[in-house]
């Protein structure tokens, strides 16, 4: 049942255009932009610094924008409470969804990781280990935080805020622009964001093989934090 859900849900993503627009076509476009042409000042080789960027963007992308706005509209459509009164527990219904954007992760990581690798990307072997690590809590966090905003409020205003939310962050949240190249206090402020924390972690990681204990522990509070707040406030309805 987890299984035949899990992949359910994966697959209306991957069928919806503007999800693949969000959770695909954007970041691979940037990828190769941000590569190719030097539109920002970076150190070469330029893809080892732009992959693990997009990276973060990409699981935003999915877990936040994405998992929000499916979730707002089917509460808006009456999809989960038609779920809610078939043979599927309630878990099930979390963890289906859940199973389904970490899906949709991977299939996204994959394919970044072969075009990054064709521009001739070396991450460092070590880090891919904790590459791992970072890219699930990321993705956990960031759901966690998807289905707090997509559970609450009303489709129309779900899809806008998201919208919002992922614009704003990916220029001035830690992934476009450096938290560690921000000035005092901000950058600081933007590394506890879960946007400057995975971007940086992943940075660290797949650069130099250390991303420290700071991104790590910053997606396990914001997950935590959303997930408590995402079971009292998410509505079938």
């Amino acid at each position: 049942m987890l299984l035949t859900h899990a992949r359910t849900e994966a697959m209306l993503t991957l069928r919806n255009g503007e999800q693949v627009l969000l959770t695909l076509l954007i970041p691979l476009a940037l990828l190769v932009g941000l590569t190719l042409v030097p539109i920002v000042s970076l150190p070469d080789p330029r893809v080892d610094e732009v992959t693990p960027r997009i990276f973060a963007l990409a699981i935003m992308s999915s877990a936040f924008t994405g998992q929000a706005i499916a979730l707002g509209f089917d509460r808006r459509y009456g999809v989960l409470r038609r779920l809610a009164a078939t043979a599927l527990p309630r878990w099930l219904l979390v963890a289906g969804r859940v199973v389904g954007g970490l899906a949709v992760v991977v299939i996204q990581i994959v394919l970044l990781a072969v075009v990054a690798a064709i521009m001739g990307w070396s991450p460092d072997a070590v880090g891919l280990l904790w590459t791992v690590v970072l890219i699930l809590l990321g993705a956990l966090a960031f759901g966690a935080l998807g289905v707090l905003l997509g559970g609450a409020l009303k489709a129309e205003v779900v899809l806008a805020v998201a919208n919002i939310v992922w614009f704003i962050l990916l220029l001035a949240g830690g992934i476009m622009v450096p938290a560690s190249s921000m000035p005092g206090v901000l950058g600081d402020l933007v590394a506890l964001l879960p946007s400057g924390a995975l971007a940086e972690g992943l940075h660290g990681a797949l650069v130099s093989g250390a991303p420290g204990w700071q991104p790590f522990l910053v997606l396990v509070l914001w997950g935590a934090a959303a997930s408590a707040l995402a079971t009292r406030t998410t509505k079938l309805t």
